[in-house]
């Protein structure tokens, strides 16, 4: 009763205070006292406070899971969408940490000088790679235990896949430190592999502002060294020790430049700068990172030859109606790839939650860009697909659309250093060829 009574007087507290805001402003202030539910009026940009009127936060739940009453709340906190803090914030890049030099890392700091030396006198190296797969429900934990089931099965293969480079959004919806066990070390328990990974927007995103973004993120795959893991709970699997959120991860045969696409949902997708001070909090400092990396990587292929592979979350381009491309994003890496005179033999990316493949031509050069944001999260597929592949489109004659799956699955990343070849190919258990292997698509270009 005294909740009752506490809550009527929250009510009051807000309709006095906006009864006075009104009085004295022409701009309603926010206000989040209280005990009501939130709600704005007025005004469709979530930037633009004039006209729009919130009041008290959405209830949340005891330990994100259930309520005191004992009802069962998913993990996914998706009631704080409806947050005035995230409303007011969720059109705004955050600010993240510089990546400290050396901003790249070489495999034989995780493995074995036995394993990589195995890895050179084969003359190829292969990896997982997907995104999106943090599970927030009951339901969908069997759509990510069935890829993470594959990708262990893969690692008894010989010459099978050397590590695991996670393509971001690890933890829904929030990146919260809470939900790293069950939607991350618990799934992958039995991958007895290095696991890497960039951030996706779900793992820089906060809804209040006590919150730090990427905090829990670097605490699990930024660390000085390898740690035990603070939230994987009795798991042994101990902290990645990668330099930052962005940097580059050198492997035999290959070197993966990974970029922070930052926290934007919808238009204009990925940022990975401030866009001539349009978003300030992005900063350059990944431009100047592409572009120092771009030369030390065209320096070291002349004499180590390598692939170069591009990872990045938003993708470039995708048929995605909620998602799309990332126009911005894209301006961006070919300005610093054409000063640069080097583009990446590949370019993956997650994000949309299905799975795609586009080819780029640029100079006569064919790129592969992938999105396999099927990782378990969920699946949305994409509103009146071509009705057929290849689907070239309309108004560009440098993209294609190559394939599109509705499917959960993940990438097998192969390069062979003998016939300078990258392999490129997606398994899914809702498919499987006469081999047995669950390729759903593939694709192969020469580096």
């Amino acid at each position: 009763m005294a909740t009752a009574n506490n809550s009527q007087k929250g009510v009051e507290k807000n309709l006095k205070a906006a009864t006075a805001s009104k009085k004295n402003a022409k701009t309603p202030k926010q206000d989040v006292t209280g005990g009501g539910t939130t709600g704005g009026e007025n005004g469709d940009s979530p930037n633009n406070t004039d006209g729009q009127r919130f009041f008290a936060e959405p209830p949340v739940s005891v330990d994100g899971r259930v309520t005191l009453d004992g009802k069962f709340v998913n993990a996914d906190d998706s009631q704080y969408y409806d947050s005035p803090y995230y409303k007011l914030n969720k059109n705004n890049v955050l600010g993240f940490r510089k990546t400290a030099d050396p901003v790249f890392m070489d495999l034989n700091r995780v493995l074995s000088e036995n394993t990589i030396t195995k890895i050179t006198e084969a003359g190829q190296i292969s990896f997982h790679a997907v995104g999106d797969t943090g599970a927030t429900t009951l339901s969908k934990f069997d759509n990510t235990e069935n890829v993470s089931d594959m990708m262990v099965a893969d690692l008894k293969l010989n010459n099978g896949p050397s590590f695991f480079y996670h393509l971001g959004d690890v933890v829904y919806n929030f990146g919260e430190e809470d939900y790293y066990y069950e939607q991350f070390y618990e799934p992958y328990r039995s991958y007895n592999a290095p696991i890497f990974a960039i951030p996706g927007n779900h793992d820089g995103m906060v809804f209040n502002d006590t919150m730090k973004s990427l905090q829990a993120f670097e605490e699990n795959f930024c660390t000085d060294g390898p740690q035990k893991a603070p939230h994987a709970g009795t798991l042994v699997r101990t902290t990645m020790d990668q330099p930052g959120v962005y940097f580059t991860l050198d492997a035999p045969f290959v070197s993966i430049i990974g970029l922070y696409s930052n926290v934007l949902d919808g238009y204009p997708g990925g940022v990975i700068s401030s866009m001539n001070g349009k978003f300030p909090n992005a900063g350059d400092d990944q431009l100047t990172f592409l572009k120092n990396e771009l030369a030390r990587l065209k320096t070291k292929r002349s004499t180590d030859p390598r692939a170069i592979i591009l990872a990045v979350h938003h993708p470039l381009f995708s048929g995605d109606s909620k998602n799309g491309g990332s126009p911005l994003m894209t301006e961006d890496l070919n300005t610093v790839f054409k000063n640069a005179g080097l583009w990446p033999d590949a370019i993956l990316s997650g994000h949309a939650h299905h799975y795609e493949r586009f080819a780029y031509t640029v100079n006569n050069k064919e790129i592969p860009c992938i999105i396999a944001g099927s990782g378990g999260f969920n699946m949305t597929p994409i509103k009146n697909p071509p009705a057929h592949f290849q689907f070239p489109i309309p108004g560009r004659n440098d993209l294609i659309m190559k394939e599109y799956l509705p499917m959960y699955g993940y990438l097998d990343v192969t390069v062979n250093g003998k016939s300078k070849t990258l392999t490129i190919t997606f398994n899914s258990a809702q498919t499987k060829d006469v081999a047995g292997k669950r390729n759903a698509d593939s694709v192969t270009v020469n580096w």
